[in-house]
């Protein structure tokens, strides 16, 4: 079968490629993109923002190869400023949280004493996550002034948050001997720490974020459905799922998963599909202070969502 231009422009998409190279393809697209954005941040209206956002990610999935070359440029165009539209707000929201950072012009940075006491606290080297002792996280963050630095310096890089050993822990028991499964495991940072303690986990993703995210080795490049389905696993972790995805109402349809663990944020937006979460009626869903707590920085706001299956 002839493969459309359509159908080449959405294996392209499909790759997630910058917002800079969908800007320089598409630029009446990215115009019609701006105004509307720039109408909404004029006005500084919040709500307004998660709206948009909201409205641009419910435009339909990729369709399936028989749609493919029946589909309109109208149809494409949509697509395209959706993607246009999620790359954008998260540029600006790295901007707003850089501004809140105190840097209005330039790279966020952080001073060479923040920087080595962040470092020393949070990675074993480069970018490289550990497993923060809180004990000496707690003497020596205290001393970190720059603290609102440190997301816009890594969330670039696919990094949301930083796990403590007593979470580990507090996880590893959690699961004890189940077999366990990470979906959208990004670098594989939380599964890697989980086996170290003895848990049976097996790390998977889709390798979708590769402009962003250095998949190591031992994370299988598989999307959550087909990962469940092959696992069939008793616990399935998820480490901030992104806002409105389409992949965790498969978790609540595996019939093998018990437990569904979900490392995210109070704010509800920010991660996550919410409407999945209420509709689904097969597990019930607590939020854990203790381990919430444990998810660092404090600043953050992070929280951990357990959803575990009625009996």
């Amino acid at each position: 079968m002839k493969i459309t231009a359509h159908a080449k422009t959405l294996k392209w998409l499909k790759t997630n490629p910058p917002l800079t190279e969908l800007c320089l393809r598409y630029p009446e697209q990215w115009k019609a993109v701006q105004q509307e954005l720039s109408t909404i941040v004029e006005r500084r209206v919040a709500e307004e923002l998660q709206a948009y956002l909201t409205s641009a990610t419910q435009v339909k999935k990729f369709p399936d190869s028989r749609i493919r070359n029946k589909m309109t440029d109208a149809e494409l165009f949509e697509i395209i400023r959706s993607r246009m539209a999620q790359e954008s707000i998260k540029k600006l929201c790295l901007s707003l949280l850089a501004a809140d950072a105190g840097v209005t012009k330039g790279k966020v940075r952080f001073n060479l004493l923040n920087g080595y006491v962040a470092q020393k606290l949070l990675f074993s080297e480069g970018l490289e996550r550990k497993p923060v002792s809180m004990f000496w996280f707690r003497l020596f963050w205290p001393l970190v002034w720059q603290k609102k630095r440190l997301m816009p310096l890594v969330q670039p890089k696919g990094i949301y948050c930083f796990y403590s050993q007593p979470l580990i822990k507090a996880l590893s028991s959690m699961i004890a001997s189940r077999s366990c499964l990470e979906i959208a495991a990004g670098d594989g940072t939380l599964s890697r720490f989980l086996e170290n303690s003895g848990v049976k986990i097996t790390a998977t993703d889709n390798h979708s974020w590769k402009n962003a995210v250095k998949y190591p080795d031992h994370v299988i490049n598989l999307d959550a459905r087909v990962a469940l389905a092959t696992y069939n696993p008793a616990v399935v972790i998820c480490s901030w799922p992104p806002a409105r995805n389409d992949f965790e109402r498969d978790v609540f349809n595996t019939a093998s998963v018990q437990i569904y663990i979900v490392i995210g944020s109070r704010h509800q937006f920010a991660f996550g599909n919410w409407q999945d979460y209420k509709q689904q009626a097969d597990f019930d869903i607590e939020e854990d202070i203790t381990l919430g707590d444990l998810v660092l920085p404090p600043e953050l706001g992070a929280a951990v969502y357990v959803f575990r299956r009625k009996r």
